[in-house]
């Protein structure tokens, strides 16, 4: 199905089909899926995979480059956010282990307290 979905959006060229209906696919066309997977674990969209494709012949290193640049820039950036989360969910946690049976739930008053000062500030990637 993966491969089917990579040809329909032009990753990937179908293979001829011979008469009986099993496709089989060329060496560089294995290639290929490997070197898309590959991007896909470095956190590369399949667009952004399709930009790569375009530059592989050599002689582009330095576009690629800074795509790639680009790529980890973004990714820095969601591990300083992660980073933040992990920190304040460790935080609401040990509130709530040395709560001593509070009325109320430190996480849930942290959370609520976090809507009302947010309002609608919140972005649609989070209100999901």
């Amino acid at each position: 199905e993966t491969v089917r979905y990579y040809q329909r959006v032009g990753l990937v060229r179908e293979p001829p089909r011979p008469h009986g209906g099993v496709r089989r696919y060329p060496a560089e066309t294995v290639e290929r899926i490997r070197f898309i997977k590959r991007a896909q674990q470095l956190g590369f969209s399949l667009g952004e995979v399709a930009g790569l494709l375009r530059l592989n012949d050599g002689m582009h290193c330095r576009e690629t480059r800074a795509l790639a640049a680009k790529k980890l820039a973004l990714v820095e950036a969601r591990l300083r956010d992660l980073t933040a989360v992990r920190r304040t969910l460790r935080q609401l946690i040990a509130e709530c282990d040395a709560g001593n049976e509070r009325e109320s739930c430190p996480i849930i008053e942290s959370l609520s307290a976090a809507r009302s000062r947010l309002g609608n500030r919140v972005s649609p990637e989070y209100q999901r």
